[in-house]
């Protein structure tokens, strides 16, 4: 069987080996409706920057299901005429079930998170996920351990990974291994002070292959750079958008412009314009960061 999923989406596997070869990371961005989507593919296209769209289980169900997604995405590549290398990714799968829907309905990158199940489970699932993708070429993500803090009801104890798993792991044949070095999702709460390199060189050196820092929003950028240094290849961005769309929005409507009807502040397209500007500048801002800004072949 050939890949299903659209023509200008492209799996996420060259995109992070081209990464962890050149010492740089991916951005995986976290999409939660159209303007969301719109304004992350229009900063990546204006800034010749690769990209990776990540929805959240939950995020697919408030927009109401893979099919919608993909035909969502597909549509912008098509009529934003987006050239840069765009991969639709699934993050915390949480069953199979999830993971092979998103797959057939034309993902074209898929995360299955076993990490709540019995290490052994684990293994045994994730073997069967990439037997499963072969005749697709989708990209397979794992963890191991679990990333701490919630996100979208995934919910984790903030495990550090063990190398042996992660050799184990990576020797199945995925593509992004996910790993826990200290990183939380969500906001990072005050008594957090840094990432574990000692875990992330331990893993690295038992993997080697390229890595993905989950709650990458809010980690300082000099460990942010220093976690590239040794092996990130891919971070994944949520709550820094969302805050950022938030602060421009109640911007907007503490200035009061939402209520000046003779402009129509109230249409929803000037309502969520700052909010999907500041998505476009933190895009830039991180990207720059991660190192991936205009990297886009």
């Amino acid at each position: 069987m050939a890949k299903i999923y659209h023509k200008k989406l492209v799996n996420a596997k060259e995109m992070v080996n081209e990464a962890h070869k050149n010492k740089y990371a991916v951005g995986h961005f976290n999409i939660n409706n159209l303007e969301w989507t719109k304004a992350v593919l229009q900063a990546a296209q204006e800034s010749k920057t690769p990209v990776i769209l990540g929805t959240s289980e939950g995020a697919i169900k408030y927009m109401g299901g893979v099919k919608t997604i993909v035909g969502m995405v597909n549509g912008l590549l098509d009529d934003l005429n987006i050239t840069v290398p765009v991969s639709l990714h699934l993050d915390h799968g949480q069953s199979l079930e999830m993971a092979k829907k998103c797959i057939e309905a034309g993902y074209s990158s898929v995360m299955f998170d076993g990490s709540h199940l019995a290490y052994e489970e684990n293994i045994k699932k994730t073997k069967e996920l990439i037997e499963f993708a072969k005749s697709y070429e989708v990209s397979i993500e794992a963890e191991i351990g679990s990333i701490g803090g919630e996100e979208d009801g995934v919910v984790g104890q903030g495990e550090l990974g063990d190398p042996k798993q992660a050799k184990e792991m990576a020797s199945l044949g995925i593509d992004i291994l996910a790993a826990g070095i200290g990183n939380i999702h969500g906001k990072y709460p005050s008594w957090w002070k840094t990432l574990s390199f000692e875990t992330l060189e331990e893993l690295q050196n038992a993997c080697k292959m390229p890595m993905v820092l989950h709650g990458g929003s809010g980690i300082p950028q000099d460990q942010v750079k220093k976690a590239i240094s040794l092996g990130i290849s891919k971070i994944n961005v949520n709550t820094e958008l969302q805050l950022s769309f938030r602060d421009a929005t109640r911007k907007y409507i503490e200035a009061k412009k939402d209520l000046d009807d003779n402009a129509k502040g109230f249409d929803p397209r000037k309502l969520m314009a700052p909010g999907a500007q500041a998505i476009k500048d933190t895009f830039n801002e991180l990207t720059k960061m991660f190192g991936c800004y205009g990297k886009a072949k």
